[in-house]
């Protein structure tokens, strides 16, 4: 189900909690409402949609990828951008890093770990901020 956008920095400030099999439901309106701003968003956090849960949604390509407690392993070379967020107005510059080696769980719990890089890189690195409570 696609879910509103919640902009409220005091809930999107908010560390997220462990996502359980219980919150399955959740990941999956995390993707309805990803697919339904597509045109204009490459990655969204549960906690976006009002679930304070470790939960991302990040384009891979034309994939949707499903991230259940993500965590960043590793950092490979720093640079400087702008980033923008469906749930605050206007851009933002921060710091990200060009390549990642991230560990998550499936929709189905199995454990993944994988290296990411570019455009998807920095989006996890912008969904698991949020996952933190920290906001650009």
């Amino acid at each position: 189900m696609v879910r509103p956008i919640v902009r409220d920095r005091f809930l999107l400030g908010m560390k997220a909690t462990e996502a359980a099999q219980a919150d399955l439901p959740a990941a999956m309106d995390l993707f309805d409402t990803l697919m339904a701003h597509r045109d204009h968003c490459i990655g969204m956090a549960a906690n976006m949609i009002g679930k304070n849960k470790r939960i991302i949604a990040v384009m891979n390509g034309e994939e949707v990828l499903i991230m259940l407690n993500p965590r960043i392993l590793e950092k490979k070379e720093p640079w400087e951008t702008e980033e923008g967020c469906l749930s605050l107005s206007g851009v933002r510059k921060t710091t990200r890093w060009r390549e990642i080696r991230v560990a998550w769980q499936d929709i189905h719990f199995r454990p993944k770990e994988g290296v990411f890089r570019g455009l998807t890189a920095q989006a996890i690195q912008h969904e698991a901020d949020h996952l933190e409570g920290i906001l650009i």
